[in-house]
């Protein structure tokens, strides 16, 4: 059976997390117009719940199924790959019931006595069933990555994404309109903004179910692969290998949804302590500020910072199976070469993204919510200092997952928890300073400390030493990038030109430039990349 090369592999799952991330930006951005600030912190406040609940039970399952399948690819021991599906599916079937009831039990009181935003519940009680069918997504998308197949899992997030896009839309518009009739079936919510909020994550509830429908029905070839090892793991050996890999991706997993909890706790905290340094806009109570402020940081700041690393995380998935081949054949020239790949093209691919999006940010918020210029207003500095931390979570993803190629699973939960523990203390100080940027500048921070932690443990564990090579000047073109774009911007500005007019021709421009110098600056030693050796 031929399997998909590494970039082959991470460009199918890159597409298909870039159309993923349009269909949840096509969900999310008109969902924020909908719901607005005070709305999308009921959203927000379900998704701190969720995320890290869901975290535990289903990101850690996919990298240990996937690792375990490749290393049975590479031995030729495919009636053991047969056997991790069947165990796999039903110990976090498991999990994820007991997830799902953790979400739905916990959802008062987190909501209430924790967060403060009891218009939240409902949310999440909508949302608590994806925990289950993400465990089981999960491990069918595992199984298909270490076969070096990666149709399935891009066909999947496809599907999530239309059904997201499709039922969480209508549900929340439907409940917005026909709000005195839905109220009669859920008598204790009183705020249309909730019961439209609740209404919308269903929408991400049932795309979850879609993708299970999905491997329901799609079968990936199993039966009549060549084994050619007589080796058969036992039941208890799997299930105990599953869940010593997946624990601590799992619990790294948690500790890096804990950046969404403190932003939560701290910002509405801080700013409810010491004061917003915004007066409240049209139609906001002064008591709501925080809240307001909280939900226009987290649905659109933080939901733009994220859309770039949701798609270079795809390239960990690629490189973790082709690490695991390399690694498991101490192949030492394709350990460094597919090293090489992961790392520069998560830098390609980040760098031009993060200076664009300094550059332009009034464009892009103006251009993707023209309705709600007030939260837009509060986003522009953060989103602007939120660009460094989020090059460096791209590179970091595809790090992480070679480390659990090579071993040491355990290792992205010790950094990330040192760097959670960094965010939280610089949440507490910058916030009560510069208010909300202040949690921007600590997420920056956080992710620099990460990503130099990360590649400094995985140089030491497969012994090879780390070359800049195409870096600087991949950073040079950046650079030149975004201040190309922000000259273009200012130069139309000042003309009269329109915001989406500005934003498409100095996208255009900028990207040209960083092209340009990239040719120029980094061609050759991007083409090198691809033959390293140490």
């Amino acid at each position: 059976m031929k399997k998909q090369t590494f970039l082959k592999g991470s460009l199918i799952l890159m597409i298909s997390a870039a159309a993923a991330k349009l269909l949840g930006a096509m969900f999310k951005i008109p969902l924020t117009n909908m719901l607005g600030g005070v709305g999308m912190s009921y959203f927000s406040c379900a998704y701190s719940l969720f995320m890290p609940v869901y975290a535990f039970t289903v990101t850690g399952i996919s990298s240990a199924v996937a690792r375990m399948t490749a290393r049975s690819a590479a031995l030729g021991m495919y009636g053991n790959i047969r056997r991790i599906r069947h165990t796999g599916l039903m110990i976090f079937s498991a999990a994820g019931l007991i997830g799902s009831a953790a979400v739905l039990l916990l959802a008062k009181p987190f909501c209430i006595y924790s967060a403060h935003t009891p218009g939240a519940v409902l949310s999440v009680a909508m949302i608590a069933p994806a925990v289950l069918f993400g465990c089981i997504t999960a491990v069918e998308r595992g199984c298909a990555e270490g076969m070096g197949n990666m149709y399935p899992t891009a066909v999947s997030q496809l599907i999530e994404g239309t059904v997201k896009v499709g039922a969480g839309l209508w549900l929340c518009s439907y409940a917005a309109s026909h709000s005195s009739q839905i109220m009669r079936i859920f008598p204790s919510v009183h705020d249309v903004r909730a019961l439209a909020s609740a209404a919308g994550i269903l929408g991400v509830t049932l795309s979850s179910l879609g993708a299970v429908l999905f491997f329901m029905i799609f079968r990936i070839p199993r039966k009549g692969l060549p084994d050619t090892s007589s080796h058969m793991q036992t039941r208890k050996e799997i299930a105990g290998e599953l869940i010593s890999s997946a624990l601590p991706i799992g619990m790294s997993a948690v500790v890096t949804n804990l950046t969404a909890l403190i932003d939560m706790w701290t910002v509405i905290g801080c700013l409810s302590r010491f004061g917003c340094r915004i007066p409240a806009p049209f139609g906001v109570d002064e008591s709501e500020l925080p809240q307001f402020i909280y939900g226009s940081f987290a649905g659109i700041a933080l939901t733009i910072f994220n859309l770039v690393p949701s798609v270079t995380n795809m390239l960990g998935k690629g490189a973790l199976t082709c690490v695991t081949d390399a690694w498991e054949k101490k192949d030492h020239f394709a350990l460094v070469r597919s090293t090489s790949q992961a790392l520069t093209l998560s830098l390609l691919m980040s760098v031009p993204a993060a200076a664009g999006i300094a550059a332009l940010a009034p464009e892009i918020l103006a251009f993707l919510y023209p309705d709600q210029t007030d939260e837009a207003a509060v986003c522009i500095n953060s989103l602007r200092l939120l660009m460094p931390g989020m090059v460096c979570l791209c590179v970091s993803y595809p790090v992480f997952s070679m480390l659990q190629a090579v071993g040491k699973p355990s290792s992205p939960l010790k950094i990330m928890l040192a760097g959670t523990i960094v965010k939280l203390a610089g949440n507490a100080v910058l916030i009560p300073q510069i208010g909300v940027d202040g949690a921007a500048v600590a997420t920056s921070v956080c992710y620099i400390i990460i990503l130099a932690s990360a590649l400094w443990t995985y140089s030491h564990a497969v012994g090879m030493h780390i070359k800049a090579g195409p870096i600087p000047g991949i950073v040079y073109s950046g650079v030149m990038c975004g201040a190309s774009a922000l000259l273009m911007s200012g130069m139309l500005s000042r003309n009269g030109t329109g915001p989406a007019c500005r934003l498409i021709v100095s996208t255009a421009v900028g990207g040209t430039v960083y092209l340009l110098f990239l040719w120029l600056s980094a061609g050759k030693s991007i083409k090198q990349a691809h033959s390293l050796r140490t």
